[in-house]
């Protein structure tokens, strides 16, 4: 395993790592000097993420599986403590919009949204508890315990709302709760709990939708619209005071910063990074 970097020699697991978000943090942790295990439901674009860090000289191990199987934690974890032994930094990225007006949002609906983003994080979390608490390290230079970090993926929709985005907006927004309350439970075990609520950031889910193009994909088996329409696109991307969208990297980066020793005092925050929007 490399020990170059700032986190040379850590484990990172980082759900949703196919694509944007999740594929530009693999990439950034593992050039850090990070081993990733990595996590999609897609199988194959999983795998070119894989090889992108391989090429850049990271190392990458991968479980394609759904996030919201009920034992998804346990089998991510015993992936990466097989492959190596050890885990640091958990990133629970994975996640999509299923939105609709409140009068035609389904039970169904809410119950995806909840397991997807909420459920699922808590039980990664929980499966990897043993094992982020398990080693007292103590760094030379310091004479500190190593921190462990756990960040999860947020929304300026949990932070402000968001109309016809019921369903999600609660679902980010327990992550909130997660977050802090999960801070103060595992501070004194030298783990960091912290989340990043992202605002329009270029990524297939809002990706511009041409005429004529619906914009599906087919997440969990079911058909699921993602993307936008021009007018659609407009709106929100004029309100930033920095005039664009954010990159996949610039989100990356981030979540990056609460992986490293130089946030170990940061921990139960949630950090907005959206381009200055609902300042």
């Amino acid at each position: 395993m490399p020990t170059y970097g700032r986190l040379g020699a850590r484990v990172a697991l980082v759900t949703g790592a196919a694509r944007g978000i999740g594929r530009a943090t693999a990439l950034k942790l593992a050039d850090e000097g990070a081993h990733v295990v990595l996590n999609d439901v897609d199988a194959e674009p999983l795998a070119a993420t894989a090889r992108a860090v391989r090429d850049q000289g990271g190392q990458a191990t991968i479980l394609a599986a759904d996030v919201t199987e009920p034992d998804f934690g346990e089998r991510f974890v015993a992936a990466a403590m097989g492959a190596c032994g050890r885990i640091d930094i958990i990133v629970a990225n994975a996640g999509y919009g299923w939105n609709a007006r409140l009068d035609r949002q389904t039970d169904e609906q809410w119950a995806v949204m909840i397991d997807t983003h909420a459920t699922s994080s808590f039980r990664l979390v929980r499966a990897a508890l043993p094992h982020l608490r398990g080693e007292d390290q103590v760094t030379a230079a310091t004479g500190k315990p190593t921190h462990r970090k756990v960040v999860f993926v947020s929304s300026v929709a949990a932070v402000y709302g968001a109309p016809r985005m019921a369903s999600y907006a609660a679902a980010k927004g327990a992550l909130g709760g997660l977050t802090r309350s999960l801070a103060q439970e595992l501070g004194p075990f030298a783990i960091n709990v912290n989340a990043v609520a992202f605002g329009f950031t270029d990524t297939r889910l809002t990706r511009p939708v041409g005429p004529g193009e619906t914009g599906e994909v087919e997440v969990g088996g079911r058909a699921q619209k993602l993307g936008y329409k021009a007018e659609g696109r407009d709106e929100p991307i004029g309100r930033i005071p920095l005039g664009r969208p954010g990159t996949a990297e610039e989100a990356a980066g981030a979540i990056w910063f609460l992986c490293l020793p130089e946030s170990d005092y940061v921990t139960g925050q949630t950090l907005v990074a959206s381009g200055g929007l609902y300042i």
